[in-house]
């Protein structure tokens, strides 16, 4: 598969599951939101986030799909490093880190894919 529509596909799917079922999404992002109830509110937060890449790096076209990509890279990486953080200071445990840092490091891989695949 096109690793950009895959990645925008991908991102629009999950954006959706974590916006329209929150607690869903918290259950499979191991988050713990009987001890912190504003967790669904941030995890629709993420939803509308990926979505809102997704749909953008879907229809925009040449150098600007490339910023586009660059970008959701850049985020994704903020996202790896917040779930580092996490479990660094203990707010997550390490299963939970790992659940959290595995779609991150994906996404950067595919996102990076994307990049050089577009240059050639």
């Amino acid at each position: 598969m096109n690793p950009v529509l895959g990645l925008s596909i991908g991102r629009i799917a999950v954006g959706a599951l974590a916006l329209a079922k929150p607690d869903s999404a918290t259950k499979t992002l191991q988050l713990d939101a009987v001890s912190n109830p504003q967790v669904p509110y941030v995890v629709r937060l993420f939803g509308a986030r990926e979505i809102a890449l997704g749909l953008i790096t879907l229809f925009a076209g040449g150098r600007t799909r490339r910023g586009v990509i660059a970008v959701g890279v850049a985020v994704d990486a903020a996202d790896a490093a917040t779930a580092y953080l996490a479990l660094k200071d203990g707010s997550v445990s390490k299963k939970t880190a790992y659940t959290l840092l595995g779609p991150a490091v994906g996404a950067i891989g595919s996102g990076l894919l994307a990049l050089v695949k577009r240059s050639k």
